[in-house]
């Protein structure tokens, strides 16, 4: 199963795949994955936090929703691409001290947010 991850702006750009806890970028590419409740990416750089449906990034402010936890209306999903094969996960950074989460919106859009998460 599969669950859409929705920007600040309602538009669709990631998804999270409940069976792996991988978040892939709407090209197919992974960028991240779900560690706790803590968004890591493949290149061990922790992102954010996954609580309760809403994406934080790690100042504790909103940068990505579920539907259903979503403010706004959100954009129809368009079709995916194929998922890109999975490299080796770097060695994860000690986590951060972890922020008080916050109805404040990130600066960051959440595709900006995981892409920093990607190997190069």
């Amino acid at each position: 199963m599969e669950v859409t991850l929705y920007n600040k702006q309602g538009k669709p750009v990631a998804y999270l795949a409940n069976d792996t806890g991988t978040i892939y970028l709407w090209d197919g590419t992974p960028a991240a994955y779900l560690y706790e409740d803590q968004i890591y990416g493949w290149n061990g750089r922790q992102l954010g936090g996954f609580v309760n449906g809403t994406v934080f990034d790690i100042y504790g402010l909103r940068a990505g929703f579920i539907k259903s936890k979503s403010p706004l209306v959100t954009d129809l999903e368009p079709p995916k691409t194929m998922k890109q094969m999975k490299g080796a996960k770097k060695v994860k950074q000690p986590p951060v001290v972890k922020p008080v989460m916050c109805y404040g919106y990130s600066t960051q859009l959440l595709e900006a947010l995981l892409a920093e998460g990607k190997t190069a």
